[in-house]
């Protein structure tokens, strides 16, 4: 599921309808569905689903389907998983079939004789859809991705030990030797190929590229942000990657974001980093592909008020000059 929920919504980079056609309704209820996911409650979470895809006529967002699943499958329905998964496999031909197999949520389906059958089919989605990449680059940046990824999962469980503590600590170690061994190969091929788009490395092959360059080092992510601009107009790149990228920068080179990515943490706690034009905001994400700013935030726990930040901007802004950054 996404945030654990990442694991389940973060990895998808294709899309059954397009947000334009989303429904405030559907919105509504797939937010309610995942807030119930996170307090285990998934019963509660498969009827939201459930009132979110009749809100649209039975249609829906292939990660919101597999989110569906996922519940579904941990509430002990294995018929109604089964569907939402082979709606996405046949519909949308998702192809994760790494993830899919490995997704801890879906283990009560293995045991089912339709699982093999689905994982073939998404086996067979996944070849297909590779037949013309670059399988050794793909298979170099599926091991980084992997390393990029695997340590930043276990924040949030490692949290209820505090911030400061020994296994905090030694797990920013752990993230931080791999972000620097992933990114002198992430340079490499960037100075080699250029910024790999789909067509070569695949949508995750190519969002994990941005990864390594969003947690890299200030002058990287500068050296790398134009070609990534460039990417993003030749279709190699998304806009909402490339939003975040842009926020980084921007707040590393002491500059407000644009599109209110960035969250500073400091002793006083987490906060919105200073930010340009906040009453526009959601029409920029929206320009990005990114949701809205209110429920982006609610992540962070941090409660969107724009009228509240504006009267707090200036002490925000002088929190934000005593953060220093590499």
């Amino acid at each position: 599921m996404s945030k654990k929920l990442f694991s389940c919504v973060a990895l998808f980079f294709f899309s059954y309808c397009s947000h334009a056609q989303l429904s405030a309704g559907y919105s509504e209820w797939v937010k309610k569905a995942n807030a119930f996911y996170q307090a285990k409650q998934y019963k509660q979470s498969t009827d939201a689903y459930t009132q979110a895809f009749a809100s649209l006529g039975g249609k829906g967002l292939p990660n919101d389907r597999y989110n569906a699943a996922c519940a579904w499958s941990l509430s002990g329905n294995n018929d109604s998983a089964f569907f939402q998964l082979n709606r996405i496999a046949t519909k949308s031909n998702f192809t994760d079939y790494n993830h899919l197999v490995e997704d801890a949520d879906l283990e009560s389906l293995h045991k089912d004789k339709r699982w093999d059958e689905l994982c073939n089919l998404v086996k067979q989605n996944k070849e297909k859809a590779e037949v013309n990449l670059n399988k050794p680059l793909v298979a170099i940046l599926d091991t980084i991705f992997q390393n990029d990824q695997g340590g930043r999962m276990q924040i949030r469980e490692i949290q209820k030990y505090g911030s400061d503590s020994k296994e905090m600590k030694d797990l920013w170690k752990t993230i931080s030797y791999y972000d620097s061994v992933d990114l002198i190969k992430v340079v490499s091929i960037l100075d080699k190929y250029g910024w790999p788009g789909p067509d070569i490395v695949g949508a995750r092959g190519s969002q994990t590229v941005f990864l390594v360059i969003q947690h890299a080092d200030t002058k990287t992510q500068q050296k790398y942000l134009p070609m990534m601009r460039e990417a993003v107009k030749n279709k190699k790149a998304t806009p909402s990657d490339l939003a975040l990228l842009e926020d980084r920068v921007a707040i590393r080179e002491g500059r407000k974001q644009i599109y209110g990515s960035q969250i500073t943490m400091d002793k006083e706690g987490s906060f919105l980093a200073p930010m340009e034009d906040p009453a526009n905001v959601d029409k920029r994400r929206a320009e990005a592909g990114l949701g809205t700013l209110a429920d982006y935030l609610q992540y962070f726990n941090i409660t969107w008020d724009i009228e509240a930040y504006q009267k707090q901007l200036p002490d925000i802004e002088k929190r934000q000059k005593n953060i220093h950054y590499n």
